[in-house]
């Protein structure tokens, strides 16, 4: 743990301004923000005091105040009485949007130790919702699998899996991978649509992943289908927003890459 003093902690008094729309307070907490995200501190330093902090940027202590509670509900900060604000940059993963890869092969390739803690499984009726998300009719059975995902113990992501009975009759089965036991079963996952949304956090889900209620977190729906075209799975998922980045390459539309006589 360190104490930065604001004399060699980089600070932009500039990066606040009163002509612009947004409140002060929101403009403070988007460059703490950016500063945390880029590294400029470590996991574990404590923020100079808010006398200081207010001082420097030139605006009263209610609005750093109002800033640094901010950080803490989106997880960035843990406040403690007495103590002081200490930076919270946990464990960060991107995961690449162009891979179709299960939760635990994706960690296991990283070299992290992935791990689950079931809240729930067990087999019912299909809601209508999933019915027609899984091309089901109604009435069928599905399994449902609820569980909690870590990373190296850090809490990750709540996880909701739906699979048709008749690709897995029994939910048990699971140990870590669900993509390992569909592939042994003979239904190996092949496409995927994934829709994501930002979303806070209901408390009961915010004290599963250890973070303030309210909090920021990434909500990650994705319909999985077999080669045929035949859905799959349907999961529903909230992600840490201050432990996980979604990254995705993007091509300028109709680019190609020049023939062998064009290039120089």
């Amino acid at each position: 743990m360190t104490v930065v003093s604001a004399d060699r902690y980089p600070f932009d008094p500039t990066a606040l301004s009163g002509d612009r729309p947004l409140p002060l307070y929101f403009q403070l907490a988007d460059h703490l923000r950016q500063l945390i995200i880029q590294g400029a501190l470590a996991d574990r330093d404590v923020l100079p005091g808010e006398r200081e902090m207010a001082e420097r940027f030139g605006v009263s202590r209610v609005t750093v105040r109002k800033a640094l509670q901010v950080l803490a509900e989106e997880g960035l900060l843990d406040q403690r009485q007495g103590s002081g604000n200490f930076v919270n940059r946990g464990t960060r993963v991107e995961q690449p949007l162009s891979a179709l890869t299960g939760f635990t092969e994706d960690m296991r390739s990283r070299g992290m130790r992935p791990a689950s803690s079931w809240l729930h499984r067990g087999i019912s009726v299909a809601t209508p919702e999933e019915a027609l998300a899984l091309g089901l009719r109604p009435g069928e059975m599905i399994s449902r699998l609820r569980r909690l995902r870590t990373t190296d113990g850090t809490p990750m992501a709540i996880e909701l899996a739906t699979v048709p009975c008749r690709f897995l009759p029994d939910p048990e089965v699971v140990r870590e991978s669900l993509y390992e036991v569909l592939r042994g079963g003979g239904y190996p996952p092949f496409r995927a649509l994934q829709r994501l949304c930002a979303v806070q956090l209901s408390p009961d889900q915010a004290a599963l992943l250890h973070v303030p209620p309210g909090a920021a977190a990434l909500h990650i729906e994705r319909r999985t289908f077999l080669e045929d075209g035949t859905p799959l799975e349907l999961v529903r998922s909230q992600y840490r927003g201050d432990a996980y980045d979604f990254v995705v390459e993007l091509n300028l539309s109709g680019a190609t890459r020049p023939s062998s006589e064009n290039r120089s």
